[in-house]
């Protein structure tokens, strides 16, 4: 059985990640125009950089919490890919072995001319000053800006077009296109719904099923569940 697991800022919240949207929210201290998009990177470089340091520094200070640790123990008894909108590497700390990050990766640098040159980063501070090896242009944070197409977006509906289950933890499901991968589901592929909240998941299709618990604590029980019923004896 192939488990596909879709993953939002709520998952990284029970670590003590700052979500971007939501109550006390990044983008209530923060202007998107002033600090990620493609304008900014080039006009308030410093200011950019300076934001996306003290998110990395914020990462480091953290650890994987039960939801991404339960996420990862469906390895070992299921086939499991995870499709992730966090930029954070909290996944592949709990030992997650198949993700794809849809929005970018925050321990990476891209070049600002060609986004195929990547480049991992050391602790927190980027150097503005800093360049590509490989084409000579300055780097930049490997994250999808605002109004930048999402490269790995139809990746991930093949993925997700695959499920056997499709799990939703930790996402209001406002963003887009990240949000329209659960029209990719087959029907009558059954969906699980990990939030506090109850995001719109309209696939009249396909049986749904809501834990009203926050990533933490209802991605534990699920998992506990799917084992159960699921896993090979």
């Amino acid at each position: 059985m192939k488990i596909v697991v879709f993953t939002g800022a709520g998952v990284s919240a029970d670590s003590g990640i700052c979500t971007f949207r939501g109550g006390n929210g990044l983008w209530d201290s923060y202007r998107i125009e002033d600090i990620c998009t493609a304008d900014a990177m080039l006009h308030n470089r410093e200011e950019v950089i300076k934001f996306y340091n003290i998110r990395r520094k914020e990462l480091l200070s953290v650890e994987p919490n039960a939801a991404h640790v339960a996420i990862s123990k469906l390895e070992e008894h299921f086939r499991v890919q995870v499709i992730t909108q966090n930029i954070d590497d909290l996944h592949e700390r709990a030992g997650s072995s198949d993700i794809t990050h849809l929005h970018g990766e925050l321990r990476k640098l891209r070049s600002t001319k060609d986004e195929h040159l990547i480049y991992p980063i050391e602790g927190w501070q980027q150097d503005p000053t800093a360049h590509s090896k490989g084409d000579g242009a300055l780097l930049r944070p490997f994250v999808v800006f605002f109004g930048e197409a999402v490269p790995m977006f139809e990746q991930a509906a093949e993925i997700v077009s695959t499920a056997d289950l499709f799990i939703i933890v930790g996402t209001s499901l406002a963003v887009y296109p990240a949000a329209s991968l659960v029209n990719y589901v087959r029907p009558w592929v059954q969906i699980y719904v990990v939030d506090p909240e109850v995001p719109n998941v309209s696939v009249p299709r396909n049986p749904i099923e809501y834990i009203q618990m926050k990533a933490a604590q209802g991605m534990p029980l699920l998992a506990d569940k799917l084992i159960k019923e699921y896993a090979k004896k």
